[in-house]
């Protein structure tokens, strides 16, 4: 039952965290993010967010990295509305690195088929 609960719990927050960024959040650094996924804790105190951006340049990453953090006190309070949950989780931020680890598996392939 609690594993139901907190998986439920894990798409809302990425469901709501999306149109937060996306309607909420008017800094242009966190503009391309794309929310991948969701860990919660057992106890719901805290979630990670995971995201993925597009560029894959470091000064990019650091910016989306800076802005995230930033906006990270109005997401949250915006959850807090939006959910229906007795303490909304800290919020915590951080880049999803299996977006890019398939990226550069496609890559190789495709530099395999080349030759």
């Amino acid at each position: 039952m609690a594993n139901h609960r907190i998986g439920r719990v894990s798409q809302e927050i990425q469901r709501e965290v999306n149109d937060i960024l996306k309607k909420r959040v008017k800094d242009p650094r966190v503009a391309d993010v794309n929310i991948t996924d969701v860990r919660v804790t057992g106890d719901l105190q805290q979630a990670t967010v995971f995201y993925s951006i597009l560029s894959d340049k470091a000064s990019d990453r650091e910016k989306t990295q800076l802005g995230l953090d930033k906006a990270s006190g109005l997401v949250r309070s915006e959850l807090g509305q939006r959910l229906s949950l007795y303490k909304t989780p800290e919020i915590k931020f951080e880049r999803d690195e299996s977006v890019e680890y398939g990226n550069h598996i496609d890559e190789l392939l495709r530099n395999l088929n080349k030759d």
